[in-house]
C-alpha cells in the first residue's frame, strides 16, 4: 500500500502565496543549499579516478578504438550516468566485459560505424527504460551471466598475450591461438620484463603485510603496477611501443553507419544486451555493498534499476557522438567507490571531472606508459573474471552446463551467440527438472521403484505396517501417470505416509493426490500427506476438521464448519480458542514462515517504517497493510496518541517507542493510523477528562485534548473523508486526532532531526471497520484522507 506524505492545516495567518510555496503539514522550507562536495566523496573519487585511468587506456588498447575513446568514455560514464543514473555509487565507463564486443565491430565496421552504433544503442537503452523493463533484465540465469563475463575474459586473456609478448593479436580467439606458437618464437624480451614487472606489482601489492602494508594498499594496484612499468622504462631507457595520445583536434567523432542493415541490427542489440545487463546487475550488486555501510543515506542504498537504464542510456549517446566507447556500470570502480567512502553521487561525478583535466592537461605523462604494461594489466582483469567462486557457486546450484556452454559459446561464436546459447541450454534445464520427477514405495524397508512392474503387488505385501510413498522432485501433469499407479499399489485399508520433496505442485497432481486421499479414506485406510523432512501439510480445506487460513470468513470468532462442531463449545472458551489458535499456527502457517522467521532471528529486525494505531481488537495491521514479519513496528495504545515531549506524566512507552525505532532501528516512515468507532474518541467527546476522579483511562485520553480542541477551533478546517464531510462528529474527531498526533510527532527531537535531514517520512492513515477501506492523508490545506482504490491507487477527492 502505498502512502503519501502527511500534511499540516492551512494556517489561516499566511498569505495566499505563503500557502502555495509551504505545503501545509510539510517541514519548514530550507533555505536553497549551494552544491558541497563531502570529504568523503572527495577522496572516494581520487582513489577512484587513480583506477579508471590505467584501466580506460588499458581497455581501448584491447579493442583496437583510438586511446582517447576510453579517456572520453571514462569522462562520460563519470558524469552524464553520475548524474542521472538511478545508481548514485555505481561508476560508470569502459567496461571490460564490452571488450570483445567492441573489438569485433571496429574489426567489421571501422571506429566510426562503431561510434554510431554506440549511439543507436544509447536510443535502444533510453526505449527500455521509458518501458520500465529494468527489473526484466535481472530474470536472466546468473550462470549465463557469468558464463558470459568468462567468455569474455578468456578472449580479453588470449588477445593480449600477443601485445604482452611484443606482437599483434588477432580479431578472433581462434586465430590468436593458432598464432601463439609463431610469437613464442619472437619474443620482444623488453615488452616481456616490463608486462611481467607490471604482473609481479598486482600480485604483490594487495599482499604487503603489517602495519606498513596497511597504509601503501589505499594506493590502487593497477596505478602502482603502470607507475613501476613505466618509471622502469624510463629510467632505464628501455625502447618499446608506448602510448600514443594523438591530438584533440584530429580526434574521430561518430559517423553514419555503413553496412548490412542485418548486421547493424545485430550489433545494436548485442552492445544494448551487454551494456545493460552488465550496468543492471552492477547496480544489484552494489546495492549489496551499500547496505553493508549503515553511515549512508537511505537514497544511496538502493538503486532505482528504471532511471540507471535511462543514464546509461545518455551517457552512451553523449559517449558515441564524442568517440568514446560503449559506457557501462563496471564492477571494480563501483566497488572501490564503496569501499573509499564515497556517500554519494558527486564522488561518481568528481571523478568523471578529473578524467577530463587528466585528458587535457596530462598528455605528456600518460604518452610515457608502455603498451605492454597496459597489455599486462587488462590481461589480469581477463583473468579474474574467470571468477573460481562464480564456478563453485554455479556447480552448488548444478548449473555448470549452463555455464560451460555460455562460456565456450561466446569465446568460439561471439558473445551474442554464446548468450543466446546459454539462455537455450538454462531453459532446457529448467524444463527438464520440472519434469524430472522421481516416485518410490517402501513397505517395511522393502523399495520399490516406480518403473518396476508391479501386477498385483498389491496382495503380496498386505496389509501390514506402513506403506511410504515418496517423491522426489516438482510434481506435474507429467508425473500423474506414474503417480497414480504408485498410489493404486497401497493395498485398501492400509496406513500410508505420502511425502513431496518439491517445492512445486501443480493442479492436476493436486486433484490425482486429493481424489486418491478421499477414496483410501472412505476405504477405511489413513492417509498422512507430509512435506520435505516430514512436515506435515496441511490437509484440504473440505475435509471435516478445517481449520483457520489466513482471512478466511469469521463467526463470532471462529472458522465457519458445521453447526455440530461449534454448538458447544467446551468449557473455558477463552483458553480454548488460544489453545486451538496455537495448534492450528503450529500445524498450517508455522511451516509456511519458518524460514523467514529463522533469518529475521539470525540477522535481527530491520523494519521499515513505524506503524502507530490504536489497540482496538478489529485492526489487523499485517491483514490491512499487507505486511509479513520484519515489515512492521507496531505500537498500539488506546486512542493512538503521541504524548507531546515532557507531558506523559510517568508513562515514557510511546516515546521510547518512537525514540528505539526512528534511532536505533532507522525506519524510513511513520504511519498514525485512526479508524472508525473509535471508543477513545468517544469517551473524549462524551466526557473530557477533566476535573473527577483521575482513573488510568482518564489521565490517558488527556493526551487526546489537544484534538478535541482542534476540531473545536472556529479557525481550523474540518477534514474531509474522500470528498464529503464525516459522517459525525466521532468520526471527526477519530480523522482530527490523527492529524494532531502527527503534530505531536513532530515534536519529539528523534523525529523532527530526521525530517529535517530528509530521511523520514510521516504518513497519515484512517481505517473504516465497517467498510474495510483505508484512507491516506493528502498533502492538500484542508485535511483530505482520499481513498485508495482496489488497484492501490489514490482516488480523486
Amino acid at each position: 500500500m502505498s502512502a503519501c506524505v502527511p500534511t499540516r492545516p492551512a494556517d489561516p495567518t499566511r498569505t495566499d502565496e505563503t500557502s502555495r510555496t509551504h505545503p501545509p503539514h510539510s517541514p519548514p522550507p530550507k533555505p536553497p543549499r549551494r552544491f558541497r562536495v563531502s570529504g568523503a566523496d572527495l577522496s572516494a573519487s581520487a582513489a577512484v579516478f587513480l583506477i579508471a585511468l590505467p584501466l580506460s587506456l588499458g581497455i581501448a588498447l584491447a579493442t583496437g578504438a583510438p586511446l582517447q575513446a576510453g579517456l572520453v568514455a571514462a569522462a562520460v560514464g563519470g558524469l552524464v550516468v553520475g548524474r542521472l543514473g538511478g545508481s548514485p555509487l555505481q561508476v560508470s565507463g569502459p567496461a571490460a566485459g564490452l571488450t570483445v564486443v567492441t573489438a569485433d565491430l571496429i574489426h567489421r565496421y571501422g571506429w566510426r560505424t562503431t561510434c554510431a552504433i554506440t549511439v543507436i544503442a544509447g536510443i535502444a537503452q533510453l526505449g527500455l527504460g521509458c518501458l520500465r523493463v529494468a527489473r526484466s533484465a535481472l530474470a536472466v540465469s546468473p550462470a549465463v551471466v557469468h558464463g558470459m563475463l568468462a567468455g569474455i575474459g578468456v578472449t580479453i586473456a588470449v588477445a593480449q598475450v600477443h601485445i604482452v609478448l611484443g606482437g599483434t593479436p588477432q580479431s578472433a580467439v581462434l586465430g590468436n591461438l593458432r598464432a601463439l606458437p609463431a610469437q613464442l618464437t619472437h619474443v620482444d624480451l623488453a615488452a616481456l620484463g616490463l608486462s611481467l614487472l607490471t604482473l609481479a606489482v598486482l600480485f604483490a601489492w594487495p599482499r604487503i603485510p603489517g602495519r606498513a602494508g596497511r597504509a601503501l594498499r589505499r594506493v590502487p594496484t593497477a596505478l602502482v603496477a603502470v607507475a613501476c612499468a613505466t618509471a622502469t622504462a624510463a629510467f632505464a631507457g628501455i625502447t618499446v611501443t608506448k602510448v600514443d595520445l594523438p591530438s584533440w583536434s584530429s580526434h574521430a567523432l561518430a559517423g553514419l553507419p555503413e553496412g548490412p542493415v542485418l548486421g547493424l541490427v545485430a550489433a545494436v542489440l548485442t552492445v544494448t544486451l551487454v551494456c545493460s545487463v552488465q550496468s543492471l546487475l552492477g547496480a544489484v550488486a552494489v546495492d549489496k555493498l551499500a547496505s553493508s555501510k549503515p553511515a549512508l543515506r537511505p537514497a544511496a542504498r538502493r538503486s532505482d534499476l528504471d532511471r540507471e537504464l535511462l543514464g546509461q542510456g545518455a551517457a552512451n549517446i553523449v559517449s558515441g557522438t564524442l568517440g568514446g566507447l560503449p559506457v557501462a556500470g563496471v564492477a571494480v570502480r563501483s566497488a572501490a567507490n564503496v569501499n573509499a567512502g564515497g556517500e554519494s553521487r558527486n564522488s561518481t561525478m568528481l571523478h568523471g571531472v578529473w578524467v577530463v583535466v587528466a585528458a587535457l592537461l596530462m598528455v605528456p605523462a600518460l604518452e610515457l606508459i608502455p603498451l605492454a604494461s597496459l597489455a599486462a594489466l587488462v590481461m589480469a582483469v581477463g583473468i579474474q573474471m574467470v571468477s573460481l567462486h562464480h564456478i563453485r557457486t554455479v556447480t552448488r546450484h548444478r548449473e555448470v552446463l549452463v555455464y560451460a556452454v555460455t562460456t565456450l559459446g561466446v569465446v568460439v561464436l561471439g558473445v551474442l551467440e554464446g548468450v543466446a546459447l546459454g539462455i537455450a541450454v538454462a531453459v532446457a534445464v529448467a524444463l527438464h527438472r520440472l519434469a524430472r520427477t522421481r516416485i518410490t514405495h517402501t513397505v517395511d524397508g522393502a523399495d520399490r521403484t516406480d518403473g518396476a512392474d508391479r501386477t498385483g503387488a498389491a496382495g503380496a505385501e498386505g496389509r501390514g505396517g506402513t506403506h511410504h510413498v515418496r517423491v522426489r522432485g516438482q510434481l506435474t501433469f507429467l508425473a500423474v501417470p506414474r503417480l497414480s499407479r504408485v498410489l493404486h499399489q497401497v493395498p485398501q485399508g492400509a496406513n500410508c505416509v505420502v511425502e513431496l520433496d518439491g517445492s512445486f505442485m501443480d493442479h492436476a497432481a493436486f486433484e490425482s493426490l486429493q481424489d486418491w486421499q478421499k477414496s483410501h479414506v472412505a476405504q477405511g485406510g489413513k492417509v498422512e500427506v507430509t512435506g520435505r523432512a516430514g512436515t506435515r501439510i496441511a490437509e484440504p480445506a473440505s475435509a471435516s476438521h478445517s481449520c483457520c487460513r489466513p482471512w478466511t470468513p469469521w463467526r463470532n470468532h471462529h472458522c465457519d464448519r458445521p453447526q455440530t462442531e461449534t454448538a458447544a463449545p467446551p468449557a473455558g472458551g477463552g483458553g480454548y480458542q488460544l489453545a486451538s489458535g496455537i495448534s492450528a499456527f503450529q500445524r498450517d502457517t508455522a511451516p509456511h514462515v519458518r524460514d523467514e522467521l529463522a533469518r529475521l532471528a539470525r540477522e535481527g529486525q530491520r523494519p521499515t517504517q513505524l506503524f502507530l494505531t490504536c489497540a482496538d481488537s478489529r485492526l489487523v495491521t499485517s491483514m490491512i497493510t499487507s505486511s509479513g514479519p520484519g515489515d512492521l513496528f507496531v505500537v498500539r495504545n488506546v486512542g493512538n496518541l503521541v504524548p507531546l515531549p515532557g507531558a506523559e506524566s510517568g508513562d515514557d512507552s510511546v516515546a521510547a517507542a518512537i525514540e528505539y525505532a526512528v534511532d536505533v532501528l532507522k525506519v524510513q516512515s511513520i504511519t498514525v493510523c485512526g479508524h472508525s468507532g473509535c471508543g477513545a474518541m468517544q469517551a473524549l467527546l462524551n466526557s473530557p477528562p477533566e476535573g473527577g476522579a483521575q482513573t488510568p483511562l482518564k489521565r490517558w485520553l488527556r493526551h487526546g485534548l489537544p484534538s478535541l480542541a482542534r476540531m473545536t477551533a472556529a479557525n481550523q478546517p474540518w477534514a474531509r473523508l474522500a470528498g464529503r464531510a464525516p459522517a459525525d462528529s466521532v468520526e471527526q474527531l477519530c480523522l482530527t486526532n490523527v492529524v494532531q498526533q502527527l503534530e505531536h510527532l513532530r515534536a519529539h527531537e528523534s523525529v523532527a532531526r530526521r525530517l529535517q535531514e530528509g530521511s523520514l517520512e510521516l504518513h497519515g492513515m484512517y481505517f473504516h471497520v465497517g467498510e474495510a477501506q483505508a484512507y491516506l492523508l493528502t498533502e492538500r490545506p484542508d485535511e483530505v484522507f482520499d481513498q485508495v482504490a482496489p488497484e492501490g491507487e489514490l482516488r480523486p477527492a
